[in-house]
């Protein structure tokens, strides 16, 4: 059975905990390698099915390449979820299939080459967005792990943005056999501030370990089972994508 929430409100607006510029520096290398992933691929690449229902390779780009264009403009975003609003059912499922629908007629180079300048214009709007409005919370509210709560526009602006193109960057080296690019200085900080959400959200002591380039030790109270996994599978694991036991079935949103 999965754990819960159990420290932090759901009543409260989520809001990021990672220092901005550090947050921003990720955000501006995601891109790039998201980037750089797109132009490695294959035809036949482009068309392999993926781990998130109904999406092959070309669908989650062209989700990725609509986020990117959320990210960039201000009225891009405001046409998005207007969009998204209007559409029946999940607010997260409408906004997604508009994207991939939205950018389906653009053929794989042209998209990716939209993406690596989208991009770079995402990373520079991000880091522009006001305190003021970083701090407004956003509607609607969204479900993690069975369970309504609220963000900041910051913390979609600052954690989730990322979250979200390295999570589908792990979906497409997943379906192609691409080797996905890891470095300790970008994919280590992305899981340590995924593994201190995690933690918030289960209050719990952990003794957790996580290998490979993106790994890390952590240790918190005592009395904790020992965890040890592979540090993208256990993004992946939090995601939902693989299922978890315990306190690895607290979720955390990407």
């Amino acid at each position: 059975m999965a754990a819960t929430t159990t420290t932090e409100s759901t009543t409260r607006p989520r809001r990021p905990v990672m220092q901005r510029d550090l947050a921003m520096r990720l955000a501006a290398t995601e891109y790039e390698r998201f980037a750089d992933l797109l132009d490695r691929l294959t035809s036949d690449e482009w068309r392999q099915p993926t781990e998130c229902p109904g999406w092959d390779v070309r669908a989650i780009a062209g989700h990725a390449y609509g986020m990117a264009r959320m990210s960039a403009s201000l009225l891009e975003m405001r046409r998005q979820l207007a969009v998204a609003k209007r559409s029946p059912g999940v607010f997260i499922d409408a906004l997604t299939a508009h994207q991939v629908e939205k950018f389906s007629t653009l053929d794989n180079e042209t998209l990716a080459s939209a993406y690596r300048a989208t991009g770079v214009k995402a990373a520079r709007a991000r880091a522009r967005t006001p305190s003021l409005a970083r701090n407004l919370t956003m509607k609607p509210a969204q479900a993690v792990g069975g369970v309504d709560e609220w963000w900041t526009l910051g913390y979609l602006v600052d954690v989730i943005f990322t979250r979200d193109p390295w999570m589908h960057r792990v979906d497409i080296c997943r379906a192609t056999g691409e080797t996905m690019v890891l470095t300790a200085e970008h994919d280590g900080a992305l899981v340590a501030d995924v593994v201190d959400e995690w933690a918030r959200r289960h209050g719990r002591p952990i003794d957790l370990t996580l290998t490979g380039p993106a790994g890390g030790r952590w240790r918190t109270g005592s009395g904790a089972q020992p965890v040890e996994m592979d540090a993208v599978e256990f993004c992946r694991v939090l995601s939902g994508r693989a299922p978890g036991t315990g306190l690895l079935g607290v979720q955390v949103p990407f």
